[in-house]
């Protein structure tokens, strides 16, 4: 007979009845019931003479597991419900929004000065620009613009618009743009600084397209001002401002801004380390913005 939940393996001689009665032991009292609860599991399991065994009927074994179920489940619900009121849900506490970016600081000076940028683009050279005026005039730098035919620019909000070159001094590199009435609409004239009032050490911004990425501000400090630098068609040194905010090609013609936001220079070339490292390295420098002034009043003239 094949076993199954409540009885163990029977052998081929089993016969119905009662288990063994030791002499002198005392009969269950569930050996009275019709059919036995309980079965010896094999001959080596019976009990020997003279040793009297008492085993746990199976119903009350089994009311016996059920109840211990039962009461384990009760404890687990109420142990839950003690653990549920010692520990509250987690409240995360977050800041506040922040308050407007105050005057004067770094985040207010780019939110200023970032609708007032374009990324030039003539032919397949790419460079960075500022609005000066509401004419619709865009300073930048010669070298960007140079041999162009077709120069376009991409505004801060993404629209792109013609421009054409009104003037240019190589050897400054500094070149002047005209964008037409309506399109000069979506710019607005950034606020010229004085380049002889800075010193070593105050903020400034640089603020351009590196790489073809628009609208990019880096931060960083005036190195040294009155740094002597070649740049331009003529070679020759001429007094540059210099910084460690990161500058990249494409940042070419960009402004730099102090922290009131107001152009103190124009990026326009960098350190290297030689013809197979043209990367920034903390070494750039703009024209100063009282040079660009003078110079570009006589391309506009």
């Amino acid at each position: 007979m094949p076993p199954h939940l409540g009885h163990p393996f029977r052998g081929p001689d089993y016969i119905p009845g009662p288990p063994p009665v030791t002499p002198g032991s005392v009969t269950p009292a569930i050996a009275r019931e019709r059919t036995p609860s309980f079965v010896p599991t094999s001959p080596a399991a019976a009990p020997q003479a003279g040793v009297t065994v008492t085993r746990t009927p199976v119903r009350r074994r089994a009311a016996f597991v059920v109840g211990t179920l039962a009461l384990s489940i009760a404890a687990g619900g109420v142990a839950g419900a003690v653990t549920g009121a010692r520990d509250p849900a987690v409240d995360l506490q977050q800041a506040a929004p922040p308050a407007a970016a105050a005057p004067g600081s770094i985040t207010a000076a780019a939110a200023n000065v970032l609708p007032g940028v374009v990324s030039v683009r003539a032919g397949r050279a790419t460079g960075s620009g500022f609005a000066i005026d509401q004419q619709g005039h865009v300073v930048t730098n010669a070298h960007v613009v140079e041999g162009a035919s077709d120069v376009s620019l991409v505004l801060s909000n993404g629209r792109t618009v013609d421009a054409r070159v009104v003037g240019a001094d190589e050897d400054n590199d500094l070149a002047v743009l005209q964008v037409s009435t309506s399109d000069a609409a979506g710019l607005r004239a950034l606020t010229l600084g004085r380049s002889a009032q800075l010193r070593v050490g105050d903020p400034v911004l640089a603020v351009g397209s590196p790489l073809g990425l628009e609208g990019t501000v880096t931060a960083g400090i005036v190195s040294a001002v009155n740094r002597q630098a070649r740049f331009g068609d003529n070679s020759t040194r001429q007094s540059a401002i210099q910084t460690d905010a990161a500058i990249n090609p494409g940042n070419s013609g960009g402004p730099l801004v102090n922290a009131a936001g107001q152009v103190v220079g124009v990026n326009t070339a960098i350190a290297t380390l030689g013809t197979t490292r043209s990367g920034n390295i903390g070494i750039g420098f703009a024209i100063p913005v009282d040079r660009m002034t003078t110079i570009v009043k006589t391309l506009l003239d």
